[in-house]
């Protein structure tokens, strides 16, 4: 087989002429890669809204987008900040919100051609997976919309009774950790990496970039399309869904 190709088109094509079976990965990331845009913004949005949130909530999600769009924010912390403010909160019925606006904000963000190269590995019969630092109430309807079967994303930690704690379970998936949660599933699956892909758009993912035999960055940010270059991984390029058109945006 060839060098990876750029073009979407060509992708799809050297995936169908790929070997099959579950033994060789797809992995995805979520936001900016699946999807236009940060899908937890449409949470905060909707709690925005409907007036459930506090001001002081209101300008922590702001400033928390802001830091993190430009890579200025720890994210664990950003994590930990929004689990805070969702305290006591039932996770069954956050599930039913984040379906719910699953099909009223996000679902027209999904990026068509990305859903076309889902598709091309699953009629491989490759193991799809969702791999992503997202918290399941948003990283798990894409999966479903989707039809993929294993996601490996962020919890929210949980009391008996179903409530929010206010914390992350732990070990958060970010970096250098979704790269290990990753190898850890390879290993439980016997997938072989060096045959694997990933898809991906953050400096949060050069690791596993790094691991994966087919790597291929997404509309990447200026590390990422930095390390990119450097490795010779092709870049893939999605038009923008939103009214700006170009790179990851924030879901309203």
């Amino acid at each position: 087989m060839t060098a990876d190709p750029a073009d979407p088109a060509d992708v799809i094509a050297f995936i169908a002429d790929s070997p099959a079976g579950p033994q060789i990965g797809a992995f995805f990331d979520l936001d900016g890669t699946l999807v236009d845009g940060i899908t937890a913004t449409a949470h905060a949005g909707d709690r925005i809204r409907r007036r459930q949130a506090r001001i002081g909530e209101v300008f922590g999600v702001v400033e928390a987008a802001m830091r993190y769009r430009f890579g200025r924010v720890h994210f664990e912390k950003l994590l930990e900040r929004a689990a805070g403010y969702l305290r006591g909160d039932s996770l069954a019925e956050l599930d039913a919100v984040g379906q719910r606006l699953f099909g009223e904000r996000v679902r027209s963000r999904l990026y068509p051609t990305m859903h076309e190269i889902v598709l091309a590995h699953q009629r491989r019969g490759h193991t799809v997976a969702l791999s992503s630092s997202a918290l399941t109430i948003h990283a798990e309807p894409v999966a479903r919309f989707l039809e993929i079967d294993h996601v490996l994303c962020n919890h929210f930690e949980v009391d008996e009774q179903g409530l929010l704690t206010g914390r992350i379970a732990r070990p958060v998936i970010w970096g250098r950790q979704k790269a290990v949660a990753v190898q850890e599933f390879c290993v439980a699956n016997a997938i072989d990496l060096a045959q694997s892909h990933f898809y991906a758009d953050g400096e949060e993912d050069i690791a596993l970039m790094g691991l994966v035999g087919h790597p291929h960055p997404v509309n990447p940010r200026r590390r990422l399309a930095v390390v990119a270059a450097q490795e010779g991984w092709p870049v893939l390029r999605m038009p923008g869904k939103g009214p700006r058109g170009g790179g990851p945006g924030v879901l309203k």
